[in-house]
């Protein structure tokens, strides 16, 4: 627990009414969306202007405190949880200002605390378009998107946060202020550090402002929904739209197991001996749009669809969307645990990962749905199991997506269940000889940091106080 003190130091800065001290304040901040193993922080602090960010993180640095920052703590990493109980969380959702949405030269200041779907409204509200929708838009922050650089549904043609990001205002461990990037389109002076930042998990420094690049939005869409006996059928079928050189701005599948459970939730009539469900959308200029719909239908078509279903209105494409949207609600209401994983394979090899995932579902006893962008390769293998600790279904997937054939991510996110994750149930080893300085904390900014998948392995390792600055996180 930092020194009464400091607690009445940061009292004084951002106001009594943003330090928490107490244990049951605290507990609210010992855990995110990842199924790991909590840690109970010592203080959390929540300033509401870039002032008193500055200064928190300026104190933490010579108090050689650890710190943690947080936003939404929806992100699927664990980078939200402290390294260690001397850790003091860093809250940016006091500075949720949108400080400019600039018509003629397309792009937007923002703080960090901003909530996304909240800027992506305010923003069509100018009459402009910004694409990134990661799936927890809704609570998910800027700063949050930006720290673990977030994709969405609309990444096949869009991109991702990466991709919109023109500059930042971040504070160093040291609280200096440092500017990257411009308001401008082309920027060549100095040292272009944002794509450093961004994804960067928060390892690097604090982001206290973003310059977001804006678009115009499409002028129409469509969207579609295709059903197929199996997989492969699906798969190709995803190739032959892109091979066609049409780039859907979603293109997202559904396996049988997913289409099963979401009809179970929302019943909306999705066939249950469907062996995968594929949902696409494309938009632009209206004849582009028309032109492209057909060309995607003859795809479907001609690749075994057994059904094809085009939305005629709004309420049919809401309708349509409904069944990705549940997927992670419908899948977490059946089992006392969800671990969702984060894969990326080759859009050809999407079956074979399907297949490998049925004989580690069969072989664990635990069931597996699958659902993800299809365009893009990224799936969402989501193993259901009774407990954390009963389940080593996950073991089975890494090794099985440790091969050179695709990567996986070591991300899980929390159950639906109210109390807080008891054990992160991972029994995996780190390679021999693999060092990790989490906790570790050390006055360079340079200093190497620890990576997600270290941190996996190593829920319990212990925090030391050293002589510097806290250690940089990720969150939002």
């Amino acid at each position: 627990m930092p020194s009464a003190s400091l607690i009445k130091e940061f009292e004084q800065l951002v106001g009594k009414e943003n330090v928490f001290s107490s244990e049951a304040d605290r507990q609210s901040y010992a855990y995110d969306a990842a199924v790991l193993k909590p840690m109970i922080p010592s203080l959390v602090v929540r300033p509401t202007e870039v002032e008193q960010l500055g200064q928190v993180v300026k104190r933490c640095y010579e108090e050689g405190i650890p710190m943690t920052v947080r936003g939404s703590g929806t992100n699927l990493t664990g980078g939200t949880i402290p390294d260690c109980s001397d850790t003091i969380v860093i809250l940016t959702t006091g500075l949720n200002k949108i400080l400019e949405i600039n018509t003629e030269d397309l792009y937007a200041t923002v703080q960090p605390g901003v909530i996304t779907a909240k800027f992506a409204a305010a923003v069509a509200a100018k009459g402009l378009f910004y694409p990134p929708d990661p799936g927890s838009m809704s609570v998910s922050t800027i700063g949050g998107n930006v720290a673990e650089s977030s994709g969405g549904l609309r990444g096949l043609k869009y991109g991702t946060t990466k991709d919109y990001v023109m500059g930042m205002e971040v504070f160093a461990n040291t609280g200096d202020l440092v500017k990257t990037g411009s308001r401008t389109v082309k920027c060549a002076t100095g040292y272009n550090i944002a794509p450093l930042l961004v994804g960067s998990e928060g390892t690097l420094a604090v982001t206290s402002k973003v310059t977001l690049k804006l678009i115009p939005p499409p002028k129409a869409s469509k969207a579609m929904m295709a059903l197929f006996k199996d997989m492969d059928g699906a798969s190709q079928a995803v190739a032959g739209i892109i091979a066609a050189h049409v780039v859907p701005c979603t293109l997202e599948f559904l396996d049988h197991a997913s289409i099963n459970y979401i009809e179970d939730y929302v019943k909306i009539g999705l066939p249950r001996d469907a062996g995968a469900m594929l949902l696409i959308e494309v938009d632009g200029h209206p004849a582009q749009v028309e032109d492209e719909a057909v060309i995607v239908e003859k795809v479907l078509r001609d690749n075994s669809a057994t059904e094809i279903v085009v939305a005629r209105d709004a309420a049919e494409k809401s309708r349509i969307w409904e069944a990705r949207r549940v997927a992670i609600p419908a899948l977490a209401r059946c089992r006392p645990t969800l671990m969702l994983e984060d894969a990326t394979v080759p859009r050809s090899k999407i079956p074979a990962m399907l297949e490998a995932l049925d004989k580690i579902a069969a072989r664990h006893h635990v069931t597996i749905g699958t659902f993800g962008h299809a365009g893009d390769g990224n799936l969402h293998p989501s193993i259901l199991c009774a407990t954390r600790k009963s389940s080593r279904a996950w073991n089975g997937l890494w090794t099985t997506s440790s091969t050179p054939r695709w990567s996986l991510a070591a991300r899980c996110p929390a159950s639906t269940a109210s109390a807080p994750p008891k054990s992160n149930g991972w029994s995996r080893k780190p390679p021999t000889g693999r060092s990790c300085s989490r906790g570790a904390c050390a006055r360079r900014l340079t200093r190497r940091g620890c990576s997600t998948r270290a941190r996996s392995w190593d829920s319990g390792t212990s925090c030391r106080k050293g002589t510097g600055g806290g250690l940089w996180k990720a969150g939002f």
